[in-house]
């Protein structure tokens, strides 16, 4: 499957965009061990997070979607799973094998953890280091999937000095804690993604946070509550990007989570001049929520605080775009983690941004890139999904049509990208590769 976007004017528009995929991941993994029922709505109805569905069935938990952001999980308790039959395929989700790893490593049986070429090739020893001195023994590929997860009961409470922020690993390790006995700590380097924390607070489960620490006391109870899972900020970075550098436009996106420990992109535009503003803002159970005003604006190149990595870590890909769309030059530093996400992000974006007439200089965990005008050409995505639809972005604006090969995977987190920037005015087309 291909991309292929054509300069466009985006216009004046209200719109809003798919569930979060991180609260979804974990409101179905919280609502599967909790007590009682757990009514979700505005799921993320993409493939990552089916898969995590999928996963939890095969563990015994009766879970009923009666529309795509609509499910029912009947919780079957911290200890009420099932050893499932088979390896447990997570698609292309590293947040769900992370997070899995911690809520199986308490089970009374052995599970195996797979997914595609691109999981199986992403480090996974940040999560087995905890949780072996926890007391859960995990075999794995020289630290990469398909892991072999062996539970244990009760897991032993570790106070874990991470060695670097990842919301990820954090979360890992507190689902591991829920089946230790005694309290179980993490320290952080910077502040990462809380959402574990407060779903797990909005579900009568006490966790303390002072700083960078975050505590929590093994066996509690979880009580199943209805969860209303906000519009994902990730996926409304390509919308507010597509409209910063538009000619002249208004786009008002409804319902966003804002969580402060995820808006380090929104901060990053705004220092470089872009107008957003929030509107209406509001709590979705114990998630920031508001409206995001964007107006086109002059972006100016800027050195990116590092203090920002872990608050826009996904975010990134769209940000070099918007780097090149700026005037000047912009720095990054401080972000080669994303060397390990789907892809090579750093090497991806940059490539692809070359292609399109871009000057960029790549360092080990960072880059440099000066602005110029896109120009039309085909460019890889590597099977990304954030590189997709950053460089569908950069289309907008290009001086010819630009085609990104490689897709598929935007479904992952975005179902219905293509419609949804249509909806902006932008002329986007996916086909099948080679039927452009």
């Amino acid at each position: 499957m291909q991309f292929k976007v054509h300069p466009s004017r985006v216009t004046d528009a209200k719109v809003t965009v798919p569930g979060d995929k991180s609260i979804s991941h974990r409101a179905l993994m919280l609502g599967s061990i909790a007590e009682g029922r757990t009514d979700i709505s505005g799921f993320l109805a993409g493939a990552d997070c089916l898969a995590t569905l999928t996963a939890m069935r095969a563990m015994g938990v009766g879970i009923d979607q009666t529309d795509p952001g609509e499910l029912s999980i009947e919780g079957v308790g911290l200890r009420g799973l099932f050893q499932p039959p088979a390896p447990l395929d997570l698609g292309n989700s590293g947040t769900a094998m992370r997070l899995m790893t911690g809520l199986l490593g308490g089970q009374a049986f052995s599970s195996v953890l797979t997914g595609d070429k691109s999981l199986t090739g992403r480090p996974m020893q940040r999560v087995i280091t905890p949780l072996g001195r926890m007391g859960v023994p995990i075999d794995s590929d020289d630290g990469k999937p398909p892991l072999t997860v062996h539970g244990q009961f009760p897991l032993t409470a570790i106070d874990y000095d991470m060695p670097m922020a990842s919301a990820q690993v954090k979360s890992a390790v507190l689902l591991g804690g829920m089946y230790a006995d005694g309290t179980t700590s993490i320290s952080e380097t910077a502040i990462s993604r809380d959402h574990t924390g407060r779903m797990l607070r909005s579900m009568g489960v006490q966790v303390e946070k002072s700083g960078n620490r975050t505590s929590i006391v093994g066996l509690q109870v979880i009580q199943g509550r209805p969860i209303h899972v906000p519009a994902d900020l990730s996926s409304a970075a390509f919308l507010i990007l597509a409209a910063l550098i538009a000619e002249k436009a208004d786009v008002l996106i409804q319902n966003v989570g804002v969580n402060p420990t995820r808006t380090g992109a929104i901060e990053v535009l705004q220092t470089m001049g872009g107008d957003i503003s929030l509107e209406n803002p509001r709590l979705l159970g114990q998630e920031p929520v508001a409206d995001i005003r964007v107006r086109s604006s002059r972006l100016g190149g800027v050195a990116i605080d590092s203090s920002l990595v872990s608050l826009a870590i996904d975010e990134f890909p769209v940000l070099f775009v918007a780097a090149a769309a700026a005037t000047g030059k912009t720095v990054f530093s401080g972000i080669g983690e994303l060397r390990a996400k789907e892809s090579d992000r750093i090497a991806a974006m940059a490539n692809g941004l070359r292609l399109l007439g871009i000057e960029v200089h790549e360092s080990r965990d960072g880059a440099v890139i000066h602005a110029g005008q896109f120009g039309g050409a085909t460019v890889a995505s590597h099977g990304d999904h954030r590189v997709a639809m950053s460089l569908a972005v950069a289309g907008t604006v290009a001086n010819a049509p630009v085609t990104i090969t490689d897709v598929a995977a935007v479904d992952t987190s975005f179902p219905g990208f293509c419609d949804c920037m249509a909806s902006l005015g932008v002329n986007i087309e996916a086909a099948d590769e080679g039927l452009s």
